[in-house]
């Protein structure tokens, strides 16, 4: 699994011009599914996610979790974070795995992290056409690849 994660102060989803999702301060989590993730890469990357000290303390250092904070999340899924581009001018998505796989795993990564932050998180809708507006505070943007736990 493959996760652009943005701190926010504001984000929200619309599909087909209607708001389906909205946050304010908190994190927006691009999530890409690969066909061999399981409950491990989920296990890994929700308790990573939850754990993280990326928001300011009261001097202003990144100390604080998401849960530190009572932060909101919106999770995006978002199979072009596999995109390969290495030959040619068009992506291939080889690597991102179908709806019949992804869309269960997808579905348990949001329900473990609401285990762990105890909390309700919000999403867009599988593979629909989304808008995705956000303001990444900071900016702080991480990468997160439950198969490269070194970045």
């Amino acid at each position: 699994m493959r996760i652009v994660l943005q701190r926010v102060s504001e984000a929200s989803v619309m599909i087909a011009g209607k708001k389906t999702a909205e946050i304010q301060t908190g994190l927006l989590l691009l999530l890409g599914v690969a066909s061999d993730d399981n409950q491990e890469d989920i296990n890994w990357l929700c308790k990573k996610i939850a754990a993280l000290r990326i928001f300011a303390d009261e001097n202003g250092k990144m100390n604080h979790s998401i849960g530190d904070i009572n932060g909101e999340v919106i999770v995006v899924s978002q199979f072009t974070l596999y995109a390969n581009v290495k030959k040619g001018t068009r992506p291939s998505f080889v690597k991102a795995a179908p709806p019949a796989i992804a869309i269960p795993l997808y579905e348990q990564f949001v329900k473990q992290l609401e285990l762990l932050l105890r909390k309700e998180v919000q999403t867009g809708v599988f593979g629909a056409d989304m808008q995705v507006q956000l303001t990444n505070d900071g900016p702080v943007t991480i990468l997160l690849d439950s198969k490269n736990k070194t970045l």
